[in-house]
């Protein structure tokens, strides 16, 4: 295996990273996520018209518990005493979309980018199961790490 690849052991098979021996650092992520809806859904998601409630709020929630059970679903990651979670869901009427930002902070040994990807990741998912019974086609992409700072790697910003 290659030595780039820090969640292999000497046999090659997974393992934690023993982050122990790292220097607790402010650590910063930013991810997004893009749910593409049809006119009709966009507007009952708008006008709050979808029978399941609020999407935005709902989303919203279910986004920062995405972000705080990332430990859980992501078998590798550890578990990281956030500062805060914050996601931001805002409707692109252009693009008939809903356009999603989570941002994660956290003073630790090991960086949130799966945390903040989990936010926006589980957002979206959280727009598609409230939506879905009104339209099936629904598409979630667009989902990515937009910055990162902290850390022993640096920094990172999407261009």
């Amino acid at each position: 295996m290659s030595s780039d690849f820090t969640h292999f052991n000497d046999e090659g098979r997974a393992r934690m990273v023993n982050v122990g021996e790292k220097d607790v650092t402010h650590r910063t992520a930013r991810a997004q996520a893009r749910v593409f809806v049809n006119a009709d859904t966009f507007a009952l998601i708008k006008s709050g018209g979808m029978k399941k409630g609020d999407v935005l709020t709902v989303a919203q929630v279910a986004g920062v518990m995405g972000a705080k059970k990332t430990k859980d679903i992501i078998p590798m990651c550890h578990p990281i005493l956030m500062n805060g979670i914050d996601l931001s869901l805002t409707l692109n009427e252009e693009d008939l979309s809903v356009d999603i930002i989570s941002k994660v902070s956290c003073d630790g040994r090991t960086g949130v980018e799966m945390e903040a990807l989990t936010a926006a990741s589980v957002a979206a998912l959280t727009v598609y199961d409230m939506c879905k019974a009104v339209q099936k086609d629904i598409i979630i992409s667009d989902i990515c790490l937009l910055d990162k700072s902290g850390g022993v790697h640096g920094d990172f910003h999407r261009e």
